[in-house]
């Protein structure tokens, strides 16, 4: 299978550039910005997987440049059956309403939402010619309407729109049996979960994997599920 994944240079991303190269799969590893010392993991994958990977630039924030990303990819293939929405940000931890910063949280809305409809705008014709194909939103537990909690609020209100976008992009191509999901990855050891997370990347990762490759059958009512194909509470 061929994956694209966008903030594949660290934490789950990387890990699921790690996991699909293990299993067999061709991986573009989409990065912003792309310099050498950002990109070191992915060099030393580069240098044991050599054409099963490829760095792809991308800032999902700049419609331009996922379009120049697209330029990129189709020189290099003719088709995706993968895309995994991983880039976003957690920004305005622990501040009450009264404190946020507007501008802030208009930086997350446009990385964590706006971000996958770009992308899903202009790969879907990619994807489309693909086999078993999947799109899976990165999203999170922060992002359900039944276990809501105050605090993290341009994060919590970005990735529970990013669930609405994978339930219509569901009901948009179910017929054409593309499966569209939501995952929560858990709390997880990466500089956004931090050190007293209890999940290590690699093992959310193999699950999310695993999903991708069909292997978990997903039994939900909606598409927001976890790193095990389980059901999150919407």
């Amino acid at each position: 299978m061929k994956f694209f994944i966008t903030g594949a240079n660290r934490g789950l991303g990387l890990s699921l550039t790690k996991i699909s190269l293990l299993n067999g799969h061709t991986v573009f590893a989409g990065v912003r910005g792309p310099e050498e010392a950002k990109i070191k993991e992915l060099l030393e994958l580069k240098e044991t997987y050599n054409k099963n990977l490829e760095v792809i630039d991308i800032d999902v924030q700049k419609e331009d440049s996922v379009l120049a990303a697209l330029g990129q990819l189709t020189e290099k293939t003719d088709h995706i059956d993968v895309l995994i929405n991983n880039a976003a940000i957690l920004n305005e931890r622990g501040k009450s309403i009264e404190e946020l910063d507007i501008e802030a949280c208009t930086l997350a809305f446009d990385i964590n939402i706006l971000g996958p409809i770009r992308v899903v705008k202009h790969f879907l014709p990619l994807l489309k010619r693909g086999e078993n194909q999947s799109i899976l939103n990165i999203s999170s537990e922060a992002g359900s309407l039944t276990n809501s909690y105050s605090g993290d609020y341009p994060y919590g209100i970005s990735k529970a729109a990013l669930n609405m976008l994978s339930e219509k992009l569901n009901c948009y191509l179910h017929d054409q049996n593309i499966q569209v999901l939501s995952i929560h990855p858990g709390w997880m050891k990466t500089d956004m979960g931090g050190e007293n997370a209890l999940l290590y990347p690699m093992e959310s990762g193999k699950g999310i994997v695993e999903i991708a490759e069909r292997k978990k059958e997903i039994t939900s009512q909606y598409v927001f599920v976890d790193y095990n194909g389980d059901p999150m509470k919407i």
